[in-house]
């Protein structure tokens, strides 16, 4: 009884393993803190979805549209917001925020667009909109 189990459970994985995509989208997500919220959605494949947050009452949304997108975030304090949208192939968006009451979108329509971001401290609002191809922004605050 426990040999048969134990052949087709590793029979099972494997099976399961080879169903896999190799082209599969990827989220990870780590929330430390308490009252904090992620979400995302993600179409198209070899997408890939970061978020951390840490802090409490932190908010980041991602979604992803297309081939080869990568979105960040970060946060750390509290009371932030952060969002990516991306459509299209090869965009990069970012984020960070690390202090208390923080908003920033990114915003990316079309293909090899990088955006970035940052801000420390407290109260700042960035947001970057990029369409076409090719686009490279970054933005750094240190807002008091």
């Amino acid at each position: 009884m426990t040999r048969t189990f134990f052949i087709a459970t590793a029979i099972a994985t494997a099976l399961g393993l080879s169903a896999v995509p190799a082209m599969a989208n990827s989220v990870y997500l780590n929330q430390y803190g308490w009252g904090n919220a992620a979400g995302g959605a993600q179409a198209g494949h070899n997408n890939t979805i970061g978020i951390h947050q840490n802090g409490i009452f932190n908010g980041a949304v991602s979604q992803q549209q297309g081939k080869n997108n990568l979105s960040a975030i970060g946060q750390n304090g509290f009371n932030n917001s952060a969002g990516t949208w991306q459509k299209g192939k090869n965009n990069a968006a970012g984020i960070g925020q690390f202090g208390a009451n923080h908003n920033a979108v990114i915003s990316q329509d079309g293909n090899g667009n990088v955006a970035a971001g940052v801000q420390t401290g407290n109260g700042c609002t960035g947001a970057v909109t990029q369409a076409g191809s090719g686009n490279v922004a970054a933005f750094v605050q240190a807002c008091p």
